[in-house]
């Protein structure tokens, strides 16, 4: 069974692709994995509590079960992920392209969704307490079988989402364009 300090001595080595891997029921808790590849990995019941996970790829990965309390999945390809029954309590999937995601019977309680692409994402059963929606692309009919109670759902993009055809750029804090 592969371990965190196995995974972490390959990532600061530089190596970010743990895609195809069967990681059940690791424990990543607290760690930095910002832009890895777990692309088609077997993540079930593993444990990414308070993980910063953001602009990772888990692309037909299996999360299933897995603790994603706290994590930071901002910006992350979930794409056709399996995220049934995971606690994604008070995470952070602002830009997260969610399409076609399984998040049946999810915790999102204070879930912060801010521009993410959940068009086609199974949502029944879960809880969007508190979860924040705005600029989130989804279709109404999706959020019926949720609690959505408290849920913030400001300029929420029910059309045809668009996904940008290029990269953003990233510009550093306290850089200013002439």
């Amino acid at each position: 069974m592969t371990t965190l300090h196995q995974l972490l001595r390959k990532y600061n080595r530089g190596d970010r692709d743990f895609s195809y891997q069967s990681l059940k029921g690791v424990a990543l808790a607290r760690s930095v994995f910002r832009g890895a590849d777990f692309r088609q990995c077997d993540l079930s019941g593993a444990d990414f509590s308070h993980t910063d996970l953001s602009r990772a790829n888990f692309r037909g990965a299996n999360l299933s079960g897995a603790d994603l309390v706290g994590v930071d999945l901002s910006g992350a390809n979930l794409q056709g992920v399996n995220l049934l029954g995971t606690d994604l309590h008070c995470a952070s999937l602002v830009g997260a392209d969610l399409r076609g995601a399984d998040l049946r019977v999810a915790n999102l309680e204070e879930t912060d969704l801010r521009g993410a692409n959940l068009r086609g994402a199974l949502l029944d059963g879960s809880n969007l307490y508190r979860a924040n929606l705005t600029g989130a692309c989804v279709e109404l009919h999706q959020l019926s079988g949720s609690d959505c109670k408290e849920t913030i759902l400001e300029a929420l993009d029910t059309g045809v989402c668009a996904l940008p055809s290029v990269s953003p750029q990233w510009v550093a804090w306290g850089s200013h364009s002439a």
